[in-house]
């Protein structure tokens, strides 16, 4: 607590009587000794000090005396005028005895600090002593210097002009030696100070020209600074192909001390456009050498470039396209370096209020701008000039269609650094490329589509076993859409922010054969990995791929070397018991055609121009592969007009669509039918003859059929998961095509399991069997029965005879639940419609025979139940409502007749005959029998 703020407790707490009043004051006692025992406690001196009243010690304007009677309460009596009395005096004690310890405390720093006081006085009266001393002295002093004062003037005089003479031969001395030290400099390419040191010599020569060896100094100086001149030139041209920002700031800096800032600019330009030329010149001619046959032919470098251009064979041209695009990045990237260094100096100068002012300055800084400026889009069309032969001078029909992507890809590239430094987007050398490229890819399509029918016909339609997460994205050909994940193609367009000359500032090259190699999935299921199939892949090779064999690496694979592998999977799988699909269901076409998708999408990416051509093009493959599969497993039943063999409008126009745009047709004397347009036609393929579709054996051909048909479902999921790049590839104008062909053929291919599958269910049941046997049912029994009739039983014998051959083929090839499920669908579809036929072939039929009816079909439901998993039951209704009908009255047949227009005519007439018409007469009779033509009449198909 501060005591020094403490204010003294009222003085009337020292006196026991008030010596202004005439009356007796209050006894105070006043316990010397508890007070005394009190100031020798600290602990209760410190409990007295901290419980007191903060008032006395913050306030130093307070009266203590006012303070003390204004806290008293309002009515007093002497209890408490004693108590308050005791407690300010012991409150007095404490801070008195806390006052009398502090200054106890502080006392030996008193005395010190009073001997410091003591020193100091002591110390400044020495000093007065000493200034007196110093002044006397000084005095003295002044009087004796001005004695010798002219003799020192004039040896200083002398002392000047001999320095002077000094200095003259020092710097005649330096002169001599200008040659050597400038040499030095230009050794460290210190090309500024040689500068400023030829130009010190110049200024220093016409100084001291009066002297005859300096004047002969003047001719050796003008070699000196030509000689500099020549090798900053030289400087300058090694800038453009191996840039250095601090030997360019030296050399640029060199320049404007001469005042030759746009010359250098000038000479800058003309060494780049020649270094384009002599570079691309060399790189062609070294290339060319590799290809000469005919040494007789003369000497290639006296050729001029274009014909030298022509004499590249295709076996190097990608090789040297590359390598020349390579040394005029180097080039460019050179020049844009040179512009960023020009931006930063300019930047420089902005910040420097100086130089901002300097006019000479800023004009050579305008003019340099300009320039550089003009230079991007003159060096760009040097380089085109030196492309465009190079691109033109060969025949690129021949080339493998790796080989020709990789032209396109190279030259899209270096386009797209033109754009980029320039703006260009060199639409000549597009153009020049365009009509090439789409020659090109039509003759491409069209060996693609032959190949194509090739394998189709000679596809043995086996399961090709690939990982269950194998996508279109796990072949090769897709990596270029893979960065990391799937790319949008959007996305693979730099912009200028994020372009070739920022990712590539430091080091590498955008034309480095490694710069776009991905690794691939490797989509195959080998389940061993160490046998020797392991390493023949179809989908997804490897970067090292020398030991696949060769007939592994072509779009398709031949079925005679890749069956045993897929057959020897489906043996594992018959000996292990698995009944499930592990993956996607695809064949080796299937994988050719997905590859296929991935080599048109590439050629869609590196020429936009074609995209649209090219999509024409890759949706005919498309086309084709589900024109095969219709024709080949479809066909028989395609003629079905109604029923659930039929299918639905749209894939018939579809069909008919692909039938009359892709489809060659030949007559029947063998001659084709010439083509009114250059369209690309092929001709129908044929199933293999090795496949039989007509044998109970193989179930009429139902694991092929569901190969083909799930294959095809699966190439149409993997090609809706490519809309998203197919649509950033083709224009914005086009893309009503996509669209179109998405949903008139791609979403419809689910579509043609109905007609493939239940062409083998329409197979497996004889319906005229089963109605054989239900025309020896007697329906005018007179009992009721127990029992169901036999024909039941043959019928449930033959749909578990057909279970028994699912099982076993499904534990071969296992089959996808849909495919089953379909299966089964139409065969409890055929067994119901038998029903409703049987039932109607009825001539006469008893309220018992009724009864029979409903216990023969509850039964085939409950015991089809218990063979198929399928839920619920199709068409069980189709039945039960058909049988409940011959139970109604007059007045509800007529409209039911009307509702259910799903019964044939046979049918309803069979009601009519049998039901009602058993209590009716035969007026009424005919009046239904003439409703029921009528509407025969009006049907229409259902």
């Amino acid at each position: 607590m501060a005591l020094g703020k403490f204010k003294f407790l009222p003085s009337f707490l020292t006196k026991e009587k008030d010596e202004d009043s005439g009356g007796e004051s209050i006894p105070i006692p006043l316990e010397t000794k508890e007070r005394e025992d009190v100031r020798e406690n600290p602990v209760e001196i410190e409990e007295i000090i901290s419980g007191m009243d903060q008032a006395y010690m913050n306030d130093e304007d307070m009266d203590p005396s006012l303070y003390v009677l204004e806290k008293l309460p309002p009515e007093l009596n002497s209890q408490v005028l004693l108590e308050q009395v005791v407690k300010l005096r012991q409150e007095l004690d404490a801070v008195s005895r806390k006052l009398a310890d502090l200054v106890l405390e502080n006392h030996a720093s008193y005395v010190e600090e009073l001997q410091r006081v003591t020193d100091i006085q002591n110390a400044l009266q020495m000093a007065t002593m000493i200034c007196i001393n110093g002044r006397r002295q000084l005095a003295q002093s002044k009087a004796d210097v001005t004695k010798g004062g002219l003799g020192v003037l004039a040896n200083h005089r002398k002392r000047l002009k001999i320095q002077q003479i000094m200095r003259i031969m020092r710097t005649i001395k330096t002169l001599q030696r200008t040659d050597i030290r400038t040499q030095e400099m230009l050794e460290e390419e210190d090309y500024p100070a040689a500068i400023q040191l030829c130009l010190e010599c110049q200024q220093a020569i016409k100084s001291y020209r009066k002297y005859h060896c300096v004047s002969e100094l003047s001719s050796k100086l003008q070699d000196t600074q030509v000689e500099i001149e020549d090798q900053l030139d030289r400087v300058l041209a090694q800038s453009c192909t191996s840039f250095d920002g601090h030997r360019y700031d030296r050399v640029q800096t060199a320049y404007r001390l001469l005042s030759k800032s746009q010359v250098a600019m000038d000479q800058l330009l003309m060494h780049y456009t020649q270094t384009i030329h002599n570079r691309s010149f060399a790189v062609v001619l070294r290339y060319a050498e590799r290809c000469r046959h005919d040494a007789k032919s003369g000497p290639l470098n006296r050729l001029p470039y274009k014909d030298l251009c022509s004499k590249m064979d295709s076996k190097y041209f990608v090789v040297c396209l590359t390598e020349l695009c390579k040394s005029l990045w180097e080039v460019l990237h050179c020049y844009h370096r040179t512009v960023q260094w020009h931006e930063r100096h300019d930047q420089a100068v902005d910040e420097d209020e100086s130089l901002r002012n300097d006019s000479e300055l800023q004009y050579n800084r305008s003019y340099v701008n300009k320039k550089l400026q003009h230079g991007k889009t003159k060096i760009w069309q040097d380089v085109k000039q030196r492309i465009k032969p190079y691109l033109l001078g060969t025949d690129l029909a021949s080339f493998q269609f790796d080989n020709f992507i990789s032209v396109l890809n190279v030259t899209n590239r270096l386009i797209s650094v033109g754009e980029e430094m320039c703006g260009d987007k060199s639409a000549d050398v597009q153009d020049s490329m365009r009509q090439q490229t789409l020659n090109y890819f039509k003759s491409f399509h069209r060996v693609r589509m032959d190949e194509l029918r090739m394998f189709l016909e000679n596809e043995m339609w086996d399961v090709w076993p690939v990982r269950a997460s194998f996508t279109i994205y796990s072949l090769k050909e897709f990596s270029f859409l893979r960065s990391g994940g799937v790319m949008s193609p959007t996305t693979k367009s730099r912009s200028l922010t994020d372009g070739f000359f920022t990712r590539f500032a430091q080091q590498g090259n955008p034309f480095d054969d490694d710069e776009e190699e991905e690794t691939t999935e490797e989509p195959l299921a080998i389940t061993d990995e160490n046998s020797p199939r392991a390493t023949r892949r179809l989908a997804g090779d490897d970067d090292d791929d020398d030991d696949v064999p060769e007939e592994l690496k072509r779009d398709f694979v031949d079925e005679g070397d890749q069956a045993p592998a897929a057959r020897k999977q489906k043996s594992h799988q018959a000996s292990t018991g698995e009944q499930t699909v592990d993956g996607p269901i695809c064949t080796n076409t299937t994988l050719g055609v997905m590859r296929l998708f991935g080599k048109y999408m590439r050629m869609m990416d590196v020429l936009k121009p074609i995209a649209y051509d090219v999509m024409v093009y890759l949706s005919q493959l498309f086309d084709y592969y589900m024109y095969a599969v219709h024709s080949f497993f479809a066909n028989d039943v395609a003629s079905a007009e109604t029923g659930p063999l039929s299918m639905s409008s749209k894939m018939k126009a579809t069909l008919k669509r692909i039938e009359n745009n892709l489809i060659l047709h030949v007559e029947s004397a063998g001659a084709v039918k010439p083509s009114q347009t250059d369209e690309i036609r092929v001709q129908a393929p044929v199933l293999s003859s090795m496949i039989p579709l007509d044998q109970l054996a193989s179930l009429y051909g139902l694991t092929r059929r569901m190969t083909a048909v799930e294959s095809l479902v699966f190439l149409a999921s993997q090609f809706e998961s490519l809309l998203q790049h197919l649509e950033g590839f083709v224009p914005q104008s086009k893309r009503a095509f996509l669209s179109q062909f998405h949903s008139q053929t791609v979403s419809i291919v689910p579509e043609l399991r109905r007609p493939v599958y239940c062409g083998v269910a329409d197979k497996l049941l004889d319906p005229s069997r089963l109605l054989s046997q239900m025309s020896s049912v007697k329906w005018d029994i007179k009992d009721i029965m127990s029992q169901h009739s036999r024909y039941v039983d043959y019928i449930l014998m033959e749909c578990q005879a057909h279970k028994r051959r699912f099982d076993e083929w499904n534990s071969i090839t296992p089959m996808p639940k849909v495919v089953l499920n379909q299966v089964w669908e139409h065969v409890i579809h055929t067994v119901n419609h038998t029903f409703v036929e049987g039932f109607a072939s009825a001539k006469k039929c008893s309220n018992e025979g009724r009864a029979l009816m409903q216990l023969d079909f509850q039964q085939f439901i409950i015991q089809i139940e218990k063979l198929v998993s399928l839920r619920p039951i199709p068409e069980k209704e189709f039945v039960d409502t058909y049988i409940k009908a011959f139970y109604m009255s007059e007045a509800d047949i007529e409209p039911w007749l009307r509702d259910h227009r799903m019964y044939s005519t046979k049918q309803l007439t069979s009601l009519v005959q049998c039901g009602v018409g058993a209590h009716i007469n035969k007026k009424a009779k005919n009046r239904l029998i003439n409703i029921i033509e009528d509407m025969e009449k009006t049907r229409r198909p259902m």
